[in-house]
């Protein structure tokens, strides 16, 4: 039987593949789970245009992120921690915080994923963050101050 996968099924496929596989495991296990359905011509057709939306989603969300990394050259994010007399906070300030920052303050949405601390941020001061997406880099200023 010809089916097309819904989801990940294992030792079967990926999403959206197109397999052929025995009858009975396909009526009997993954089509009673929601797994699979059945490759008619206008499940097919179907498909395709899925397929076709995913790839103009794709195209338009690498257009936004372009347009962010734009944006991100000229921002310098302003964050606040508490910590000593010496410039070191007590807690450190991790990607996360960054990405939510950025977000709240500027309206940049960047996956926390995407910047590359080398290691948290313990200290008050100008500190230079990269954020690398799809082989593009930019960096951006975040000023630390301390409040008490």
């Amino acid at each position: 039987m010809k089916i097309i996968l819904l989801r990940d099924v294992p030792k079967v496929g990926k999403k959206y593949e197109v397999k052929d596989i025995p009858d009975g495991y396909a009526r009997n296990a993954l089509i009673p789970k929601g797994l699979v359905k059945e490759a008619t011509q206008s499940a097919l057709a179907e498909l395709e245009r899925t397929k076709k939306n995913i790839i103009i989603e794709h195209e338009v969300q690498d257009t936004l992120l372009e347009k962010s990394l734009a944006d991100l050259k000229k921002v310098t994010l302003l964050m606040e921690g508490k910590g000593n007399d010496e410039g070191h906070l007590f807690a450190s300030i991790h990607a996360e915080d960054i990405s939510k920052a950025l977000e709240k303050r500027h309206f940049i949405v960047i996956d926390p994923e995407y910047i590359k601390l080398e290691k948290p941020i313990k200290t008050t001061g100008e500190h230079e963050v990269p954020i690398s997406v799809k082989g593009k880099s930019v960096m951006f200023k975040i000023v630390v101050s301390r409040v008490k």
